[in-house]
């Protein structure tokens, strides 16, 4: 598996990773959708990686190392990442860690590294906290009403 920076003929399937992966927290018409699916925003404001085998996705992420647009609660010195999905079909298989153990190695010489997740992404919360990160409920927030996000916070 090769960790990489998004290539433009990428971004569809990218999205759609992301949407299929996000499945059953989505409404499938709410606004998050479009966002989801809108990875060439994102690769112009952030750093979008993809986890590939043989050509294929399987998963993604959005590596902020340095707030702009799409920052949320990094503080300085911090680094940040966002819509981290994994395809269904390659769930159970590392690459959500190995995503992520990217974005870890890539901070190294910062404060720390963080991410707001669902209540319902326990799977996600396991691989955090398997790779040190731990929960940091004063930084807890609400983009929209109805919708809780954790805080979680790696110290490097």
């Amino acid at each position: 598996m090769e960790i990489r920076t998004i290539r433009p003929n990428e971004y569809e399937a990218a999205g759609e990773l992301c949407v299929a992966a996000y499945g059953d927290l989505l409404d499938g018409t709410g606004d998050y959708v479009n966002v989801l699916r809108d990875v060439e925003r994102r690769a112009a404001a952030a750093d979008v990686l993809v986890a590939v085998e043989r050509s294929r996705l399987l998963g993604t992420v959005t590596f902020v190392p340095d707030g702009g647009p799409l920052g949320e609660i990094a503080r300085p010195g911090e680094t940040e990442f966002r819509m981290l999905a994994v395809d269904p079909a390659a769930r159970g298989r590392g690459v959500g860690t190995a995503l992520l153990q990217w974005i870890i190695d890539a901070s190294r010489g910062r404060e720390g590294v963080v991410c707001s997740s669902q209540a319902a992404m326990r799977a996600a919360h396991r691989i955090y906290e398997r790779l040190g990160f731990r929960r940091a409920p004063d930084r807890d927030w609400s983009p929209l009403p109805g919708v809780d996000l954790l805080a979680f916070v790696l110290r490097l």
